[in-house]
């Protein structure tokens, strides 16, 4: 007859042959450190190469990893002067990590593509609103007959308008967004062969 085992008994002989890998679990410990670095920097308040410097040896390469996996995520188009000033200082961090003349040509032309981008979003901005106008006015005319007073319509609370905006914009991004993720993919290449 069998020996029956507890269900203690049956977990303790399946994990006897797992063992913690201590490396893995320093290198994903240091890539968090990173992660937690990325964001310090993100939100302003520490210099990536100085923390790099206090990171040992051993531990660096995670921490870059995790750095970087940060911030190559976060870039995208800018929306307004605001989201260019955070471009340049995504630049500024992925430098840290990324050593290469190359990689800061490429994020310099990066730079001036979205600063093109955002000025021609503005020029669009103002041709929807343009085009868009007399519709408006027509709206306005109509609700404020209706209502017997005079009535004034943000375009934003106007579902036509929006879907014109959305459609004019859209197609601009459409434009830009693989310039983006090209750099993307370029930064990612450039860090591999860091």
């Amino acid at each position: 007859m069998g020996v029956i085992k507890t269900a203690l008994e049956i977990a303790l002989e399946k994990t006897e042959k797992v063992k913690s890998d201590k490396s893995s679990v320093s290198q994903y410990e240091a890539r968090q450190k990173g992660v937690r670095i990325a964001n310090a920097f993100l939100s302003g308040g520490i210099d990536i190469a100085d923390e790099l410097k206090k990171t040992s040896a051993q531990d660096r390469e995670s921490a870059k990893q995790g750095i970087f996996d940060v911030l190559v995520s976060q870039i995208a188009l800018p929306v307004g002067k605001d989201g260019l000033e955070k471009l340049e200082k995504l630049g500024k961090g992925l430098s840290a990590v990324i050593k290469s003349g190359e990689f800061s040509a490429m994020y310099k032309q990066l730079l001036q593509i979205c600063n093109q981008y955002t000025d021609e979003s503005e020029n669009y901005e103002n041709m929807i609103q343009q085009q868009y106008a007399p519709n408006l006015r027509k709206k306005e005319e109509e609700l404020s007959r209706r209502l017997g007073r005079e009535v004034r319509i943000d375009p934003l609370q106007d579902p036509e308008y929006i879907a014109f905006y959305n459609q004019h914009m859209g197609a601009l991004k459409g434009n830009y967004e693989p310039v983006v993720q090209q750099a993307r993919e370029e930064a990612k290449r450039m860090f591999a062969g860091n």
